[in-house]
């Protein structure tokens, strides 16, 4: 069917750069729209005044990290696992492990849900969330939590569309989320007085529309994969092969919403316009975060698909195209957001104390960007291959890397010791990443099969394709 040939040709056939830029420029561009949504919901929360309103909403991200990381165990496994499938021409089963992880996701959100709602103090408690901000932050987490489901679902369905190659059709899904958002969070904050309790449902309501589009997308467009009951059949190999990575993914999450409580518990020892400051630093530069990963995330499928079909020169020169990309795009950024940075900052507030420790903040994390961008990369290839060991320890050092340095670091140094915690974090998880891909890569590119590769025709001819 055309859908099937204009997607999988890019996994397969398209020159290099072009099937790069297929594949992430539409992950980028959502990804720039969705930071877009982050800024403009600090900006409207700023413009209530209230900085106990707007450390709530940076206080709340650990806990919208942890609906992030589950939907990304069938988001990531299950994607990089139906682009390997679709790499050996199993489309069958391609098509019923999208099915599975598509339920999985709506049930998970559902066990989320149950689970949270008896334990939300206790949950303040452990986001650092006392004094004012805690009733803001309260409000703002129990809306996400009723919503769990299909924001979990939202995750995962953006992942697995791109599975296919249908890297475009995932952008519009995000693109439908955030202009939601956008459109109903003055309506909820402002007109309907619902402060962070508004901005948390203007996200919610953004996630089901998103889920609404997917969902209409592998039912009527897609070939290869379905959202179907009678394609529900989930088989102790399918799910292996799903968790093996997924679980990477997960992790990854888990732990940074772990270096973030740290985060969030040390910064509220200095006050909150510490913590404000750290919400719109991040914010800020989630320009640099968000196209990088928006980069080595997209590419994931094509190396999942590239790797299982035995195209090994091809897959070389997948990796080593991106390397080069990501390493100029999140370079010249972050040099200009460093050059702005007190500018910048100076938008989201007027109080002196969060534009100057702003910037401190902004300039660490700038430094911190590119480390972060390859520590990415490195962990999106090695789940791209199905690689459940490298992946976890990778999942692994970035997050409990920052929990000695943070703690190393207040001791030292105070305020500034926590905030250069992070870029000396996400140093060690790079070198970490280098070492584990040095260590492994004759194997990795063994175990993926040789091919005969032909940059002027496009052609491949696979030879002993693996069972990954």
């Amino acid at each position: 069917m055309k859908q099937e040939r204009d997607t999988v040709y890019y996994l397969e056939k398209a020159p290099v750069s072009k099937a790069i830029a297929h594949m992430s420029v539409p992950m980028i561009l959502g990804m720039v729209v969705n930071m877009i949504y982050n800024i403009a919901d600090a900006y409207f929360i700023g413009r209530l005044n209230n900085t106990a309103m707007l450390a709530a909403i940076t206080l709340a991200l650990p806990f919208t990290a942890v609906l992030m990381a589950v939907g990304q165990i069938y988001g990531i496994g299950g994607s990089t696992y139906i682009s390997r499938l679709l790499g050996e021409k199993n489309n069958s089963q391609a098509a019923k492990a999208s099915s599975v992880n598509f339920y999985l996701s709506l049930l998970s959100g559902l066990v989320f849900l149950f689970l949270c709602l008896p334990f939300l103090s206790p949950i303040l408690k452990l986001l650092g969330a006392n004094g004012e901000t805690a009733q803001y932050t309260k409000d703002f987490i129990l809306i996400y939590a009723v919503g769990s489901p299909f924001v979990i679902a939202n995750f995962t369905l953006a992942e697995t569309v791109r599975a296919e190659g249908a890297s475009t059709q995932s952008m519009a899904g995000m693109v439908i989320s955030v202009a939601v958002n956008i459109v109903l969070d003055p309506v909820f904050i402002f007109t309907l007085k619902m402060n962070v309790m508004g901005a948390a449902l203007a996200t919610v309501a953004g996630n089901v529309v998103a889920v609404i589009y997917y969902v209409w997308f592998l039912k009527k467009k897609s070939s290869v994969q379905s959202v179907s009951l009678k394609d529900f059949q989930p088989s102790k190999e399918m799910l292996t092969n799903i968790f093996k990575v997924g679980i990477s993914a997960f992790l990854l999450n888990v732990f940074l919403v772990v270096s973030s409580l740290m985060f969030n518990n040390y910064s509220m020892f200095y006050g909150d316009n510490v913590v404000a400051a750290f919400g719109v630093a991040n914010r800020v530069v989630q320009i640099c975060d968000f196209i990088g990963m928006g980069l080595y995330t997209g590419i994931v499928p094509l190396i999942a698909y590239t790797y299982s079909s035995g195209n090994q020169r091809r897959l070389e020169k997948v990796l080593k195209t991106t390397a080069w990309y990501l390493f100029i795009i999140i370079a010249v950024l972050a040099v200009i957001l460093l050059l702005l940075r007190s500018q910048v900052i100076g938008l989201f507030s007027v109080d002196a104390a969060v534009i100057h420790a702003g910037v401190e903040i902004l300039t660490a994390l700038l430094v911190s960007t590119l480390f972060a961008g390859f520590s990415g990369l490195f962990t999106s290839m090695f789940q791209s291959f199905g690689k459940g060991i490298q992946s976890n320890i990778m999942s692994a050092a970035r997050g409990v890397a920052l929990i000695p340095i943070i703690v190393f670091g207040n001791m030292m140094f105070g305020l500034n010791g926590v905030i250069w915690s992070l870029p000396v974090s996400e140093f060690c998880a790079c070198f970490i990443g280098l070492l584990l891909w040095v260590g492994s890569r004759k194997t990795i590119l063994s175990d993926s099969g040789c091919v005969v590769y032909s940059e002027e025709s496009s052609e491949t001819v696979p030879r002993n394709i693996p069972q990954v």
